[in-house]
């Protein structure tokens, strides 16, 4: 995977992400997964790209993703990751979500055309991509190695249910859309209706 560096280079590590989830079967929720990292990379260009509402807009768009991203990591992939790659391993990748998240709390508070927020989010996008990069390398391999493709894809089929709950598409438009309506309130509270989502969606949830 092509790392982080400039607007290029994301573009680049975006378009081998989507690459590397093409490669894997239908469904599949660590192709899933690498799909939303791209998504998350181009939302991260387009927050750095747009001003006004449109900030505000890509920003919020980048919010709900990530509820449901890192929410489906927790509970549907590291429970997995833990027997196929280790404790160790997915503690350090609680640590790195439960860090960023804490910066995320801060952006929340920040007016989106200020350079408070520029500053922070550039930090932000830092940690976030860091933190997408050892998943790839560190977790995603042995959960791929280790779990049957049956397996990888009933995980799968519960982080698409999670996806249709929360409207995670491209540029939400109108206020009163979807992706606003769902937007609404803080980041936990994001994380407590994908968690929701999730557990419906769990065998007998």
């Amino acid at each position: 995977m092509i790392s982080q560096g400039t607007e290029g280079s994301a573009v680049s590590s975006a378009e081998t992400e989507r690459a590397e989830a093409a490669r894997l079967p239908e469904g599949d929720v660590v192709g899933i997964l690498l799909n939303q990292h791209a998504r998350i990379r181009d939302l991260f260009s387009d927050v750095k790209s747009a001003e006004g509402e449109h900030k505000r807009q890509a920003f919020d768009e980048l919010r709900a993703l990530l509820a449901v991203h890192e929410t489906a990591e927790e509970m549907v992939l590291r429970p997995v990751a833990k027997d196929a790659a280790g404790q160790d391993e997915t503690e350090a990748r609680n640590r790195e979500e439960e860090a960023a998240n804490k910066v995320l709390a801060d952006l929340e508070k920040m007016d989106v055309s200020s350079g408070d927020f520029d500053t922070t989010f550039a930090r932000f996008e830092q940690s976030v991509i860091d933190h997408a990069e050892h998943e790839e390398r560190e977790e995603f391999p042995f959960v791929v190695r280790e779990c049957a493709e049956g397996k990888r894809k009933g995980m799968g089929t519960m982080l698409r249910a999670a996806e249709k709950i929360a409207p995670t598409h491209p540029h939400p438009g109108a206020a009163g859309s979807p992706m606003a309506q769902w937007t609404v309130g803080p980041f936990a509270s994001l994380v407590d209706r994908t968690k929701d989502a999730l557990k419906a969606a769990a065998p007998g949830g």
